[in-house]
């Protein structure tokens, strides 16, 4: 998509923000009910829209959410991943979270995604830690979160579902 600044640039991806006319290209990553399966349900059109919009806000808000993931190479958007404030037992905390379409799993992308968002999250904001919030049986976005340096902290019930949360301290990285 041409005139949409990059905030953030790996080898192989660029993180920028959403725009509506992502909605379809997201669709085939939030509407699928495989990649979805640790959520309560699959998105439907207008829950994608409103995926987009409640973003869009974030960025107004907090200068930051979750980011369209785009290929460098074609421009095609691939998946989101960002920094989203969430609140954890009454605490207010930053999440790196990610998704990936189905067709480019096990390539590397979420890693490389998130791996610049907890870069990115700790040279901006004053935050001492990064968290993600994964569930136990969602085993591949475990590994990628162990990938960038988290380790699981504990188990929580969040959105009425148990929760692993995953966590990077900033002076673990140094």
């Amino acid at each position: 998509m041409t005139g949409v600044t990059p905030i953030l640039e790996t080898p192989r991806l660029m993180l920028r923000e959403f725009v509506r006319g992502d909605a379809e290209a997201l669709a085939t990553i939030l509407c699928d009910s495989e990649t979805m399966r640790f959520y309560p349900a699959a998105f439907t059109a207008a829950g994608v829209a409103e995926w987009i919009d409640r973003n869009r806000k974030r960025y107004a808000i907090d200068r930051h959410g979750l980011w369209a993931m785009v290929l460098k190479s074609s421009g095609e958007l691939i998946g989101d991943c960002g920094l989203i404030r969430q609140k954890i037992d009454g605490v207010e905390e930053t999440e790196i979270g990610y998704h990936v379409r189905r067709d480019l799993w096990k390539q590397g992308y979420a890693t490389e995604a998130a791996a610049a968002c907890r870069d990115h999250g700790f040279a901006r904001l004053s935050v001492n830690h990064l968290i993600s919030l994964i569930r136990p049986e969602n085993l591949p976005s475990r590994r990628v979160a162990e990938k960038i340096g988290m380790e699981f902290w504990k188990p929580v019930l969040w959105h009425e579902l148990p929760h692993c949360v995953y966590v990077v301290r900033r002076h673990s990285l140094a």
